[in-house]
């Protein structure tokens, strides 16, 4: 049941990212701030659209990708879980189709693996029917609801009760798809600046051709017409530094997955899913194969001790007590205690993982898998805490260039990378509004 592309061996010497030189041309019509997957995808889609524009990335750690983007599942998402209708569920479905059509044309190594959301008692099975209905509704290519047979016949080890089987879900290494997005913007012209961390915009008196001066923390400077942020998980702190309130605010969450062990990769083929728990806003622990024939099992879900924390020791005690101070992770938390309590046992005890996991796959074993990696999301928050779940873009106030030039995108939710060149499109189509570029 797994279609998959011939995997052709590439080099990245094309990909190589420059550090900032005080010696180049720093007048630039557009900057964009942050060189995730989305800043990096809408900064190419704007200069394939306006070739004539001078552009640049910059990104504040030494290669683009390096936090969300290079630290996820690495799944292409079919659209399946979205409320019809939403911005979420028509960016991803056409993010889908966008990203299969890049990878192809780019020789981009990926897999159709395919995915498996099991129902494995009757309540999962109403939630399952429900969930099937929002995948028509979503035009998710394909997809079947199927029986306990067919369930065995996709996944041989895998039990349940019913499933949805969404054939062109598949994986990628969305890291290596930014560098390839990079690629596609220097050859068109653009810059990126990697170590280039921002500390301050500041409006040029002596420029009123690029009236902003993005300073970095080193003190280097970048003259800019139009920013555009996408900062992850800085990216309330960037939006506050022109004046946008605070909230929503990132509050950070850490995803621990485990890794299965090398002889017992062959059970698992697909991506395979739990029903999500509609009290609960997060999906539960699954099973994704990954481009390189690993298996990553989870992630729970925990809060983070710093923005950038992939491991319990990674403290921020500023950053820490502005996130448990917040008054909307106090509301959310209050109401998600006991499963946030059970977040923490899974991720100190780790048989009490594998006995989730033993719902879909019963010959998976404590013995069988060990701790792996981790990724840290970027929730956003408002202040009654919930979870924000659709894009947000904020101005700061009054009429200074800080204000009318400076555009934040302060949440790109879930799934953006699979969702990243149909994003692109939405924020190209955003700049030129709001910037009156090609008018």
């Amino acid at each position: 049941m797994m279609l998959s592309r011939k995997i052709v061996p590439r080099t990245l010497a094309g990909f190589v990212c420059r550090a900032y030189s005080a010696d180049v041309n720093r007048n630039y019509d557009i900057v964009v701030v942050g060189g995730g997957i989305v800043g990096t995808a809408s900064a190419r889609e704007i200069l394939l659209r306006h070739p004539a524009l001078r552009i640049a990335i910059v990104e504040k750690e030494p290669k683009l990708a390096f936090h969300q983007s290079g630290h996820n599942s690495g799944v292409i998402h079919a659209g399946i879980y979205y409320k019809p209708g939403s911005l979420k569920a028509k960016l991803c479905v056409e993010g889908l189709h966008l990203s299969y059509k890049y990878l192809d044309e780019k020789n981009v190594p990926y897999k159709k693996v395919g995915k498996l959301i099991v129902a494995t008692n009757p309540v999962e099975v109403e939630r399952l029917n429900d969930l099937y209905q929002r995948s028509l509704a979503n035009n998710v290519p394909d997809v079947q609801m199927v029986d306990q047979a067919k369930i065995k016949e996709i996944e041989p080890y895998c039990e349940g009760l019913k499933a949805i089987w969404s054939p062109h879900t598949g994986i990628v290494d969305w890291g290596l798809v930014t560098q390839y997005y990079s690629r596609d913007f220097k050859a068109a012209g653009g810059d990126v600046y990697v170590n280039f961390k921002v500390a301050k915009f500041a409006e040029a008196s002596d420029n009123l051709d690029y009236p902003i001066v993005v300073r970095s923390e080193k003190g280097d400077e970048i003259r800019a017409r139009n920013i555009l942020t996408c900062g992850g998980l800085q990216s309330d702190k960037l939006a506050e530094m022109t004046g946008c309130p605070s909230v929503p605010k990132i509050v950070p969450f850490r995803g621990e997955y485990l890794l299965l062990n090398k002889d017992k990769c062959h059970m698992v083929r697909g991506n395979i899913y739990p029903v999500p728990d509609p009290r609960f806003p997060f999906l539960g622990v699954h099973f994704t194969p990954r481009m390189d024939g690993s298996v990553w099992l989870g992630p729970n879900a925990v809060l983070a001790f710093r923005r950038e924390g992939y491991k319990w020791s990674d403290i921020n005690v500023p950053e820490l007590i502005d996130a448990l101070r917040f008054p909307g992770f106090i509301k959310m938390a209050s109401r998600f205690v006991g499963a946030g309590l059970m977040e923490i046992a899974r991720s100190a005890l780790i048989p009490l993982q594998v006995r989730e996991l033993q719902k879909f796959i019963p010959d998976i074993h404590e013995y069988d898998v060990a701790r792996g990696p981790a990724g840290v999301r970027a929730q956003a928050l408002d202040n009654d805490g919930n979870l924000v779940d659709d894009f947000v873009f904020d101005h700061g106030k009054g009429n200074s260039a800080l204000s009318k030039n400076i555009l934040h995108c302060r949440n790109a939710p879930s799934p953006g990378a699979t969702s990243s060149l149909s994003i692109a499109k939405m924020i190209a189509d955003k700049i030129e509004q709001e910037f009156h570029i090609g008018k």
